[in-house]
């Protein structure tokens, strides 16, 4: 648990994640319904850096919150609601 408290400790991460919550409201530009949004749009909506946004989108699927697909060149990204709602219910039962 501690591991996951620590994704959610930067505003950048929370950001993307609720970003993801719904791709089509924040990335109206992409078709994200089936592989999630792609890193380069989450990286331009973000304004950091490519190296900066990948090295949060790492430690948010370390920690089980996002799931990657790759596509030849490219990464997607999208929640994991179930591995999200079993934290927040561990939290839950924890505090």
């Amino acid at each position: 648990m501690i591991d996951e408290c620590k994704a959610l400790s930067n505003e950048t991460r929370l950001r993307i994640l609720n970003w993801l919550k719904d791709p089509e409201a924040h990335f109206p530009c992409g078709d994200t319904a089936e592989l999630g949004v792609c890193a380069g749009l989450i990286q331009q909506k973000s304004g950091a850096s490519a190296s900066t946004v990948s090295a949060h989108l790492a430690v948010l699927q370390r920690a089980g919150f996002l799931q990657a697909t790759r596509r030849g060149q490219w990464i997607y990204y999208r929640r994991d609601e179930a591995r999200i709602r079993a934290f927040t219910e561990d939290l839950h039962r924890t505090l």
